[in-house]
């Protein structure tokens, strides 16, 4: 894809309580990255937290998340989104076959709660892979824009 002068779409995925979200994109926002974030919820109590959060667009449930997974060009969110019936069984089997079937950069940040474990050699704190994930937004701008 070649990106120059693009507005680069970052989708952020969130259930639940929206809280991972809303932190994600406010810590998007503090770098000042020239990106559209889009706050996708599979409920609206989480959309409208990631909205709090500063996101420029959000949209809420199975169809928006769905639709908006097509376009993005980064999608971040827990490793759940990409799990059928995660998240209480508000992440859809139809949800995480599109994230999955999605071109974009996928960014997954490990979280317990999922009964999923990242084999990784130590455990990492949800604000380090936050932190990390922004990290790897900024990277992917420098890379495609700077092509």
């Amino acid at each position: 894809m070649h990106h120059r002068n693009k507005i680069i779409t970052v989708a952020i995925i969130d259930g639940q309580g929206g809280g991972i979200g809303k932190v994600i994109i406010e810590r998007l926002k503090k770098e000042n990255l020239n990106i559209r974030v889009l706050a996708l919820g599979t409920n609206s109590i989480a959309t409208t937290k990631m909205l709090k959060g500063g996101a420029d667009e959000g949209a809420t449930g199975e169809n928006a998340i769905i639709y908006n997974a097509k376009e993005a060009d980064i999608i971040i969110g827990v490793v759940a989104i990409v799990i059928a019936n995660s998240m209480l069984g508000e992440m859809s089997p139809r949800m995480a076959q599109a994230i999955g079937e999605s071109s974009a950069l996928k960014i997954l940040i490990p979280n317990d709660k999922c009964n999923i474990k990242i084999a990784i050699p130590n455990e990492i704190t949800l604000q380090q892979s936050i932190d990390d994930a922004v990290l790897k937004v900024g990277k992917y701008i420098d890379y495609h824009l700077n092509m």
